[in-house]
């Protein structure tokens, strides 16, 4: 199907290293919308690298608690650390709580993913080094793509739908799992609205739903965390070693909630130093 049929630009422009479009998941309305605001409109922001073909290729989805998005610290400066490391990078904007309630948010996250894979030959992506990124509650969102995939319909007369929504692996900063914290507890509250139905509740815990068959993942914690208990990023990854998931997790002393790259932050800057390192490892960037 054509690009022109399937898409619809917002902007186009150089910065940098890379290429940026704004993209709608539905051009003609995303299913369940309740307005024709920008924040019923969910996206993606596609930044290229100068490098081609890309090595890899991300979904990076920003946190904010379901309420808001942190798309600059958690979206558009990692997808510009990304594209340094040539790997193309899709930043989503999701709708949100109150408005919005699972699976709204899910949805969103599935439909970008099925974008990205369908229209792999058009951004030279390599089909297995398809990932997804994610913190805080966008974090929650990536376990949820890893936890929750599907393979895809193949009778669907949308292209997009037909694909899978599979991440290859995940890069998870201080998400929330379950409600442990103050902050995990609000993005609860804002994905399901009040008084939740506890067995929906616990499915969407995302450590009750691993099997061997979620991607591998790289986890980044703070220790003295208080909005969301790093106790969520190391049930996930104790999860993942019960399931034969290959996994690396990384507590870092200080640094809170929210620290994105944290780029000012001398010692706590280094986790992605030991990012770039594990996806050497498993064959995803070039080895240097």
């Amino acid at each position: 199907m054509s690009r022109l049929l399937t898409i619809v630009f917002f902007t186009t422009f150089s910065v940098g290293l890379f290429a940026q479009s704004t993209i709608l998941l539905w051009p003609n309305g995303a299913p369940g919308a309740l307005g024709n605001e920008p924040a019923d409109k969910p996206s993606i922001t596609v930044y290229l690298p100068k490098k081609t073909p890309p090595v890899a290729a991300v979904l990076i989805c920003p946190g904010g608690a379901y309420s808001h998005l942190a798309v600059d610290k958690e979206g558009t400066q990692v997808a510009q650390w990304f594209n340094g490391y040539g790997v193309a990078a899709f930043v989503l904007q999701y709708r949100l709580g109150k408005r919005y309630h699972y699976p709204v948010e899910f949805e969103d996250a599935q439909r970008a993913m099925r974008y990205v894979r369908s229209h792999a030959a058009e951004y030279n992506l390599p089909l297995d080094h398809i990932g997804v990124v994610g913190f805080s509650a966008g974090g929650h969102l990536a376990s949820l793509l890893g936890t929750h995939f599907d393979s895809g319909n193949p009778s669907s007369p949308d292209p997009i739908e037909r694909v899978t929504d599979r991440p290859d692996f995940m890069v998870l900063g201080y998400p929330v799992i379950d409600e442990n914290g103050p902050g995990a507890k609000a993005s609860f509250e804002y994905l399901l609205g009040d008084n939740p139905d506890p067995t929906l509740l616990h499915s969407l815990f995302t450590d009750t739903q691993v099997t061997a068959q979620t991607p591998p993942a790289f986890l980044v914690l703070a220790d003295d965390d208080r909005s969301v208990s790093p106790e969520n990023g190391v049930g996930f990854f104790l999860a993942l070693l019960r399931a034969g998931v290959p996994a690396e997790l990384h507590v870092y002393q200080s640094g809170g909630h929210g620290f994105g790259l944290a780029t000012y932050t001398p010692a706590l800057s280094t986790w992605t130093r030991r990012l770039a390192d594990w996806l050497r490892g498993r064959g995803i960037l070039d080895p240097r």
